[in-house]
């Protein structure tokens, strides 16, 4: 049965309640600012009142660095009814003893909205225990979302009650990630959910060791910082290199040496694993991992051709960008090209064995340059030399018809040529003719450009001033209408207004959805977009209203963008140096490369 849930209702202009001002409430309540929310913490003392806004004033700076984000407020209050007024989320931080936090759900019950989400900050506790004095209405809106220690540890793991609504975790997910949190989701009820489970088990037997008098704290302190902090260890991918039916073993000796129940570790091994054949590293059938990708299938896995900047370089000039190949691993290959001028829109055409760039070169003059490499032996050619265009941005290609498309930002135009250069046209001028005051013209700056054939349409981005707000994306026919110029052209929509800061564009050949990337102000900036396009190439509103969807978050000045829809994936770069992989439903978000000395712009797959 489909789920009837919904969000709380405009819950970005409601409050975040955290109910208790002590060392870890007060630190919850300024990761939810650090998102832009407006927080109330309620606390019966006067004191814990006082210096939890006290703490709000003197730290936020650091919550915010982790969102970039404009700080929400923090108020405290006494009275929890005014405190729990409006408010969309209520987060439980009261004393770990089970009848206050029975008592405490009670009265969220009684004076929260009844669209709030409530939850438990406890890990000793689940929140199923806290349970005795809700309706069952209430019961589908609890659960517990336990933090660490923010800033410096922002992991939260997030739990059913038994009776949770499924629909409220995916939605907490992007909202606590919007706070720079680290979210996970136990699958199941678990005191103590997941870490602190691990956790136990670790100080339990360090406790026995020293009990024992076989090691010291030192020594354990020493071994643990060797192993899992230098050493990169880590539980399951290393009992995968020993091998499970070793561990088990081994575990089947401290079974009998202790008298210990074999049900979950040993009996639980041969049964999931150890009997079909699932070892470890050592099998080709994997082990608590899946298996490794053999070596033929990653022999044949994509290339990643990236663009470079060189800006984070030690010595930085504007001549320091270069053309990187990557594997879909994140491992460098080769250098294809160096000493490039601000390189930024990149595509390749594989049946001619050509790549092609764009240099922006000094912004403002007209120097940019787009040119082409054959990567098979790696020759150099200049397409549309230095003096014709200004700042050439993102280059898409219709390969059918052997043309290429970019963007010229300080031009204020779109181009279109062919392969070797010739027949250069403008297909759009954003300005009027005499107008060429680059500042002036910030509004019409295009930036990112995409072309369907199929739909008989190109589209591209006008970005607006820097975090402005302002961003547009338009649209027009790739057959200029008769009589008409890139001036005067009849046939230009808007077809998206109000952007933070769209930058580059794809569009997916199969699902026909247009996808870009937005370096503006988050939540919706600094992200992966997508809106689904009609057959007429126009973006189709869906039953909420909403034109576009926001699948990814938290970049840092996202700009490259790569769809492959046959194998499920997002690539996108960002200024600060990542290469990410994300899947297509906006659930799985990984960095592949991570190299603070990179700025990266354009990519394309191989």
């Amino acid at each position: 049965m489909a789920s009837t849930w919904q969000p709380p209702k405009d819950y970005r202009n409601r409050a975040v309640v955290v109910l208790g001002g002590g060392v870890l409430g007060r630190r919850i309540a300024c990761v939810w600012a650090s998102a832009g929310y407006n927080v109330r913490i309620r606390d019966p003392s006067l004191q814990q009142r006082k210096e939890s806004v006290a703490y709000f004033d003197e730290n936020i700076a650091l919550y915010t660095q982790k969102t970039c984000q404009t700080p929400g407020t923090v108020k405290s209050l006494e009275e929890l009814e005014e405190a729990l007024t409006g408010a969309w989320l209520v987060i439980e931080a009261v004393p770990e003893v089970l009848q206050l936090k029975v008592d405490t759900f009670a009265h969220l019950e009684a004076f929260a909205p009844s669209d709030c989400i409530l939850a438990s900050n406890s890990s000793s506790y689940k929140s199923s225990e806290m349970l005795d004095r809700v309706s069952d209405a209430t019961r589908s809106r609890i659960l517990n979302m336990h933090y660490y220690m923010p800033p410096r540890n922002m992991v939260v793991e997030l739990m059913t009650d038994g009776h949770t609504e499924e629909s409220i975790f995916p939605f907490m997910v992007d909202r606590c990630k919007e706070g720079g949190a680290l979210p996970y989701v136990a699958r199941k009820e678990s005191t103590g959910l997941i870490f602190n489970r691990l956790w136990a088990a670790v100080k339990r037997e360090i406790l026995t060791i020293l009990a024992e008098d076989v090691s010291t704290p030192e020594e354990i302190d020493s071994l643990w910082d060797q192993m899992f902090v230098k050493g990169g260890a880590t539980p399951c991918k290393t009992m995968d290199d020993v091998g499970l039916d070793t561990v088990a073993l081994i575990e089947s000796h401290y079974v009998k040496e202790r008298d210990l129940c074999p049900e979950k570790t040993v009996d639980f091994l041969n049964a999931r694993y150890i009997k079909d054949g699932k070892l470890g590293t050592k099998s080709q059938h994997g082990g608590l991992y899946p298996p490794a990708v053999a070596k033929e299938a990653a022999a044949k896995a994509p290339s990643i051709l990236v663009l470079d900047l060189g800006l984070s370089s030690v010595s930085p000039t504007m001549s320091s960008g270069s053309i990187l190949e990557y594997s879909t691993t994140g491992q460098i290959k080769r250098a294809l090209a160096v000493n490039q001028a601000l390189p930024d829109g990149l595509a390749v055409d594989t049946s001619s064995g050509l790549a092609f760039w764009t240099n922006m070169g000094i912004p403002g003059k007209q120097d940019g340059t787009v040119l082409s490499i054959n990567l098979h032996t790696t020759e150099i050619k200049t397409i549309v030399a230095p003096g014709t265009i200004n700042t050439p941005k993102q280059l898409t290609l219709d390969k059918e018809a052997k043309k290429l498309y970019f963007c010229d930002r300080e031009g204020c135009r779109v181009y279109r040529c062919n392969f070797d250069g010739s027949e250069l046209e403008t297909l759009v001028w954003t300005c009027e003719l005499e107008d060429t005051d680059p500042k002036k013209n910030i509004h019409n700056w295009c930036v990112g450009i995409a072309v369907d054939a199929e739909l008989g349409k190109f589209y591209w981005s006008q970005k607006g001033p820097s975090k402005g707000g302002q961003g547009r994306i338009f649209c027009a026919n790739i057959s200029t209408p008769f009589g008409e110029s890139g001036i005067n052209r009849s046939d230009v929509e808007c077809i998206l207004d109000g952007l933070p800061e769209p930058i580059d564009l794809e569009i997916s050949e199969i699902s026909k959805s247009l996808y870009w990337t937005d370096r503006g102000e988050i939540p919706f900036g600094n992200s992966v977009n997508r809106a689904q396009l009609d057959s007429s190439g126009r973006i189709i509103e869906n039953s909420s209203t909403k034109k576009y969807e926001v699948l990814y978050r938290h970049f840092n000045e996202a700009i490259g963008l790569k769809i492959d829809e046959k194998s499920n994936s997002i690539y996108v770069t960002d200024l600060g140096g990542r290469i990410y992989h994300c899947d297509l439903h906006g659930t799985d978000k990984s960095v592949l490369v991570d190299d603070e000395k990179r700025a990266f712009t354009g990519l394309v797959l191989l």
